[in-house]
């Protein structure tokens, strides 16, 4: 089994109260549920299979050479597999891996250990790698390029530059946003790999093993809503999955049958189509204040006393992809998908003198 180095943050030495304790034990036993329901190998990986497909033959080809894998660079929505991704890899390759995160590489002292400690062949893989400094990303292209780095020591005329040899290695990167990551960084990334959004039937297999990996009985059609309304997410799938559990537990035996998982959902506010409670709100805002739109996202907001980041990272992007809502150079509008979702009649708001459509 490949050796797995975690580099991180070291824990707090305090003493803590019973509560933290308890809070503590919660956090532990939903990551340890996170790590068994997280496929350990890439054949255990359900959908994605164009990705798969190329990452296979990628894979067999590097071991056949006994050469390092090209630098990999995964792209897409949360929750999506990307770190699944990551960590099978090195798996499926029998190399040690070491985990970071862009956050907290601030400068270039902070990627030196990861570099230095890399094994001959093993994987570095960089969670939200845009969001790593930009003389990070330039301390990198030489270790990615030629597997050295260039430190330079003293200041002044008594500076002096140490290059120093690393080990071959393969830097793995996982982010949301492409778009920030700059195209010098970009381009060095052998494989760039975007993943999408996974079917209901393939979300349906997905529920179907994690409940048999947590020890609980479940129905395939209640399997099937419990995909239904995860838009297209194997995380919130597994989120929805839990909850369902626990519903289940505390109120049918502990077997999930489709009227439970249809309570379950429905107590949470979760919808057929996916939508949670603050979705639903950010549509009725802009049924019932703009009479659908075009608004703002800035003036929904407001209106709704969230950040507008909030709307724009966490709940647009769904609405868009569903066909609730459309973006106009005007602002955003209800589509008529969005009118019939929240049982209006998107004739009844076409007479309004501020809010004409386009």
């Amino acid at each position: 089994m490949p050796k797995e180095i975690i580099i991180g943050a070291q824990n707090e030495q305090q003493n803590p109260t019973e509560q933290n304790v308890q809070n503590q034990f919660r956090n532990d036993l939903s990551l340890e549920e996170d790590r068994v329901l997280r496929p350990q190998r890439m054949s255990e990986m359900i959908g994605q299979r164009d990705v798969f497909a190329r990452l296979e033959i990628s894979i067999r080809a590097a071991q056949k050479r006994r050469e390092p894998l090209g630098h990999v660079l995964f792209d897409g929505p949360p929750g999506l597999g990307k770190t699944t991704f990551a960590t099978c890899i090195p798996r499926e390759l029998g190399v040690s891996f070491q985990i970071g995160n862009g956050a907290t590489l601030k400068s270039p002292k902070d990627v030196i250990p990861y570099l230095t400690n890399a094994e001959e062949n093993s994987v570095l893989f960089i969670d939200e790698i845009h969001r790593m400094q930009k003389s990070v990303e330039e301390f990198l292209y030489p270790a990615m390029e030629d597997f050295r780095i260039d430190l330079t020591l003293g200041e002044g005329v008594n500076a002096r530059t140490l290059n120093i040899q690393l080990k071959p290695f393969t830097l793995i990167g996982a982010t949301t946003r492409t778009g920030l990551i700059s195209a010098p960084l970009r381009d060095r990334f052998q494989m760039r790999e975007h993943l999408d959004f996974y079917t209901v039937e393939e979300l349906a297999v997905i529920v179907r093993r994690s409940a048999g990996k947590l020890n609980v009985r479940i129905d395939d059609d209640a399997a099937f809503e419990i995909a239904f309304r995860s838009r297209g997410t194997p995380r919130l799938a597994n989120n929805r999955l839990r909850w369902v559990r626990d519903f289940a537990d505390a109120k049918a035996n502990g077997i999930i049958t489709l009227r439970v998982a249809v309570e379950a959902l429905d107590m949470q506010g979760v919808d057929r189509l996916g939508l949670d409670p603050q979705d639903r709100k950010f549509l009725e805002t802009m049924l019932r204040v703009f009479r659908g739109g075009p608004v703002g996202i800035e003036a929904v907001a407001h209106t709704m006393n969230v950040a507008p980041d909030t709307l724009i990272d966490e709940v647009e992007p769904f609405m868009l992809r569903s066909e609730l809502l459309i973006r106009t150079p005007r602002g955003r509008r209800l589509t008529e998908k969005g009118f019939r979702h929240l049982g209006a009649n998107p004739a009844d708001y076409e007479d309004s003198s501020l809010f004409s459509f386009m």
